[in-house]
């Protein structure tokens, strides 16, 4: 099938959570391996960032939204890589 708009989807059924469960299995036996976990990668304790609330300067947060914007970065990251220098 080259293409998707000669499938019939009407005619089409979603699977179960069972039938998913049951086909998933069967590929990990066929295959011998477990599958990889989907989404982002677990951190370790090092790595997990708090969540915390802060006040800056608004000159402060305007430095750190240009320099971002430079970097093509978040301007939390600009502050967090800033912070992590001076503290270390």
């Amino acid at each position: 099938m080259k293409n998707s708009k000669s499938f019939p989807f009407e005619k089409s059924r979603r699977i179960s959570t069972e039938e998913a469960s049951a086909a998933r299995k069967a590929i990990e036996e066929k295959t011998g391996k477990k599958r990889a976990r989907r989404g982002r990668p677990l951190k370790s304790n090092i790595e997990k960032f708090v969540p915390t609330s802060i006040r800056l300067h608004p000159k402060v947060l305007e430095w750190a939204k240009k320099e971002a914007k430079k970097r093509g970065v978040g301007y939390q990251t600009i502050i967090n890589e800033f912070l992590l220098a001076k503290a270390v």
